[in-house]
């Protein structure tokens, strides 16, 4: 079968009209229809993706990403419930953000309007397809998905089940559309759709953020990978400590916003990396580290400085002890992706030191990095997390998918 992507993304933008001018009842209801939909073929869609798991066992996909794939109930339910609280979350469209007079009697108004078409490339992840489709609708845009190929049958039954709601309540099915193939052509074809795409987010790792910004000729929100730390400071509560750090780094290694670097003070080094790490160790993690960090933990494995730069998504922690806090913040903003990265402690001058000096996008005190999520902030689903800072940064949710225009209105006044 030949994929015309120009023609899909084509009728995309052909589509996007009528969703932008819907009113926010009528995205709602939509929404709610979307999600019976789904609750009523959930064994088409675990049927799918079971096909998409055993493919990719037979592949020899590594842990990390089989976890991602993965759709079971829980994560069902979440994908379910994510479309309930986008449905109460506000309409951004038409959001008067700014109102005033000119001298000549002009009055302007700074409003919300939806940014068009939305690219998006995925990996592995299904409920991506959903989410992405969810937030589009009620921001008002038109959505073309381009996921990866481990997902391919799972993303096939939710696109269609969306289109079909669409079709079946008088709204053009393009409104989402879905590439329906797995050769790497289609995505280099889709990158070249500018003029039909108006904004293509990448939501995956880092090769596949480099290789939509080297190609892309429309507007990217780049959506990287997380290598997250954890500093921890000589005022920390080391209670809190061993639980925050055990928490970002085993509750869901294969994701972007677990802790993927441990650094602490020097002052407190040998009394908490021993209990720190050992907890760790009995969980399944590999310690990897400095010589520094070996000599006081002697089952760390020795790494060199380019280590530093990796994000594992794995049950793999990478340790360094640094001077103080100022070496920490360096570090971070050095070696970290700015995606999520955190400070334990007990010392509201090092915390507000932390957050106003780590150029991240989410910065933490004494919290889990764990939270950088749509759904955990209150935007009920999201495209990602961007670590760029035009025009978003941080989760990508309603408001993030919305631009603004101009609208005035007058009397007869020329100039």
């Amino acid at each position: 079968m030949t994929i015309d992507v120009r023609e899909l993304c084509r009728n995309a933008k052909l589509a996007s009209g009528r969703i932008a001018a819907c009113k926010t009842q009528q995205k709602n209801e939509l929404l709610r229809k979307i999600k019976e939909e789904i609750e009523n073929n959930v064994s088409e869609v675990m049927a799918a993706n079971a096909l998409d798991l055993e493919n990719a066992e037979k592949a020899g996909i590594e842990a990390a990403l089989l976890d991602r794939l993965t759709l079971n109930e829980a994560r069902f339910k979440t994908m379910l419930s994510g479309i309930d609280d986008v449905i109460i979350l506000p309409d951004y469209v038409g959001k008067v953000e700014k109102e005033y007079t000119l001298k000549n009697g002009i009055r302007v108004k700074k409003v919300r309007a939806p940014l068009g078409v939305i690219g998006i490339i995925y990996e592995a992840r299904p409920n991506v397809t959903v989410d992405a489709a969810i937030l589009c609708l009620k921001s008002g845009n038109a959505v073309v998905l381009k996921g990866g190929k481990e997902a391919i049958n799972t993303n096939r039954v939710l696109s269609s089940l969306m289109r079909k709601v669409f079709a079946e309540n008088g709204f053009d099915p393009n409104i989402v559309t879905f590439i329906d193939g797995t050769e790497r052509e289609l995505t280099s074809e889709m990158l070249h759709a500018g003029d039909y795409i108006d904004v293509v987010i990448p939501r995956g790792g880092e090769g596949l953020k480099k290789y939509v910004l080297a190609n892309a000729n429309m507007p990217v929100i780049a959506s990287s990978g997380g290598n997250c730390h954890i500093f921890v400071e000589m005022s920390a509560d080391f209670d809190m400590a061993v639980k925050v750090v055990e928490n970002a780094k085993i509750s869901r290694p294969s994701v972007c916003n677990a802790a993927e670097t441990l650094l602490i003070e020097r002052s407190i080094a040998h009394l908490l990396l021993p209990r720190m790490l050992d907890n760790l160790a009995s969980k399944g993690v590999e310690i990897r580290g400095t010589e520094e960090v070996k000599a006081i933990y002697p089952k760390t494995i020795v790494v060199d400085e380019e280590e530093f730069f990796r994000e594992y998504e794995a049950m793999i922690i990478k340790v360094k002890i640094v001077e103080d806090i100022d070496e920490a913040i360096f570090h971070i903003n050095y070696y970290g992706t700015h995606h999520s990265d955190a400070i334990i402690t007990g010392d509201n001058a090092m915390a507000d030191k932390f957050t106003r000096e780590v150029d991240s996008g989410a910065v933490y005190v004494n919290v889990s990095t764990r939270f950088t999520d749509g759904y955990e902030f209150g935007l009920g689903a999201e495209m990602g997390i961007s670590t760029q800072k035009l025009h978003v940064r941080g989760p990508i949710g309603l408001e993030e998918l919305t631009s603004v225009k101009y609208t005035l209105y007058g009397d007869g006044q020329t100039r």
